[in-house]
Formats: structure tokens, sequence, C-alpha cells
């Protein structure tokens, strides 16, 4: 099973951007969906946005799309994701995760494997 480590978070005015990183550890992602979660304070852990490794294909949640970019890195084994024209609510902890199967699963309890997490924090 892949591990992995995320970073790229920080605080932020409304209207900027950060891109969060996710670094695969144990294995490489090849074959994986990698996916990025995000959980607020005192509430759920919510899917924000997928790539298919192998075949480059996204998917977001409806309040990312247009602002938010997930991508891979193949030579650093690293998936990104840029987030631009952040809001306050797009503030909470950011967390990554893979998964062997190619399908879109947007529940977190599916899911076994995560980082530490990186906060980002969206406030003037």
């Amino acid at each position: 099973q892949v591990q992995v480590v995320e970073s790229g978070g920080g605080l932020v005015q409304p209207g900027g951007s950060l891109r969060l990183s996710c670094v695969a550890s144990g294995r490489a992602f090849a074959g994986y969906s990698v996916v990025w979660f995000r959980q607020a304070a005192g509430k759920e852990r919510d899917f924000v946005a997928h790539i298919n490794w192998d075949s480059g294909r996204t998917y977001y949640v409806d309040s990312a799309k247009g602002r938010f970019v997930i991508s891979r890195d193949s030579a650093n084994n690293t998936v990104y994701l840029q987030m631009n024209s952040l809001k306050p609510d797009d503030t909470a902890v950011y967390y990554c995760t893979a998964s062997p199967s190619t399908l879109v699963i947007r529940a977190a309890g599916a899911y076994n494997y995560w980082g530490q997490g990186t906060q980002v924090t969206v406030s003037s």
C-alpha cells in the first residue's frame, strides 16, 4: 500500500492561491487513484478532488470546479492540488489518500491510509 505525505498548506487571504503536494512513499502511484479530502473543524472529512494516475482523468466536488486543479508529476511521484480564488469556506485540514481502485469513491470511510494532513487557513 502506498503511503502519502502532504505539504503546502498555510495562511492565505481570500482570493489567494496555494498549491498542496502529496508525495508517495513505499511505492509509486502507478495503478492508483489519488484523492484529496478536507476536514473543517467539527465537520466530516469531505471529498475534494480525484485523479486517476494512469489516465490522468480528474473529478471535483462542485465547489472546487473552476478554482482547484488536481494534477500529477510522474518524475517526482507527486500529486498537486492547485487552489485558486480561495474562500474562507475552504479553511480546513487537507488530506491525501490513495486507492488501487479506479472508481471515484467520495466516501472517506472507504480509504484506509491517510497522510498527516496540511492545514489551509483562508482569512484576512
